[in-house]
């Protein structure tokens, strides 16, 4: 079986989930938390290594809530994302204390990554479907071609919105072959009478949007080759961020719609028709709770999952 590596992104601070760590947040009918699911389901779709980033200071509660157990079924990786983890020449603004991004925070995988992965969020719940299809385009034998050729999953937007307030996706526009054309980062996207809308926070003005488009939630299959193109790429980043920008960030989707623009990348968007939930905000858990119990009545989760 070829190796295949599930990169889960847990370094995030959650500050709109208030107090404690969103991403150990206990969701499921036996303690899971959203994380448990994601890794059942990557390990059933054929994924056979789990890389965790993380940060230091979560360490020892992420390792006792999480990690102790996943070593016990798949081999397992620790990288830590750290701001003042820099290229040789840079060094991080006194007063900067958020962390660089998702294209940072995968390049912090760069030294255990050695095959190709597929990278998703820490406190989004993705469904069966995207993993399936994600994994058996990267184990799939390609022609040799001028671009690097990687894939997303896109997710129907209407399936991605919470009920307690906006959320930021990357609306994507694809061509006649259903490759990537363009992401562009959407912020505070509501539900609203009239359907799916980005919503200005400070005039109020709504830009509505297609309840059918595909948007990215950073669940991308990529190669090891793409870390070289991040690692280059952060020193270019740095090299433009300006003096009080402290809290620009290094993001995946902007890296991979350069490469787009440059000629460098095929990406392939695989639509997915699974509904997202996840613990954007406080309020949300409860509904997270009440969704996991379904699936296990209808019989797609064992009561304990990994039993």
């Amino acid at each position: 079986m070829k190796k295949t590596a599930l990169v889960i992104m847990a370094a995030g601070i959650g500050s709109r989930f208030g107090k404690g760590i969103k991403q150990l947040a206990k969701v499921g009918p036996s303690g899971e938390i959203i994380m448990d699911y994601s890794i059942h389901d990557a390990l059933e779709a054929g994924f056979n290594k789990v890389v965790f980033i993380i940060r230091r200071d979560i360490e020892e509660e992420f390792r006792s809530i999480i990690g102790n157990r996943i070593e016990k079924i798949t081999e397992v990786e620790y990288v830590y994302q750290d701001i003042n983890d820099l290229p040789e020449g840079f060094v991080c603004p006194a007063d900067r204390t958020k962390p660089w991004g998702t294209g940072h925070a995968v390049l912090a995988a760069k030294k255990v990554i050695q095959e190709p992965f597929i990278v998703i969020n820490a406190d989004d719940y993705y469904g069966k479907e995207a993993f399936v299809k994600i994994h058996d385009y990267l184990v799939e034998e390609k022609p040799a071609g001028n671009k690097m050729d990687i894939c997303m999953a896109g997710f129907i937007l209407e399936n991605t919105l919470s009920d307690n307030g906006g959320v930021t996706r990357g609306v994507c526009a694809l061509d006649e072959n259903k490759n990537l054309m363009s992401v562009t980062e959407t912020y505070n996207i509501q539900k609203t009478p009239e359907g799916p809308a980005s919503v200005d926070e400070e005039t109020g003005e709504k830009t509505m949007l297609d309840s059918q488009t595909l948007v990215s939630m950073n669940m991308w299959g990529l190669t090891p080759e793409f870390l070289e193109v991040l690692e280059k790429g952060f020193a270019e980043f740095l090299a433009e961020v300006k003096p009080g920008e402290i809290k620009k960030e290094y993001l995946l989707p902007a890296v991979v719609d350069q490469m787009i623009k440059e000629n460098k990348a095929e990406v392939a968007v695989l639509k997915t028709h699974d509904t997202w939930f996840g613990v954007t905000y406080q309020e949300d858990k409860e509904k997270v709770m009440e969704s996991f119990k379904e699936l296990v009545k209808k019989g797609v989760y064992k009561e304990q999952l990994f039993s």
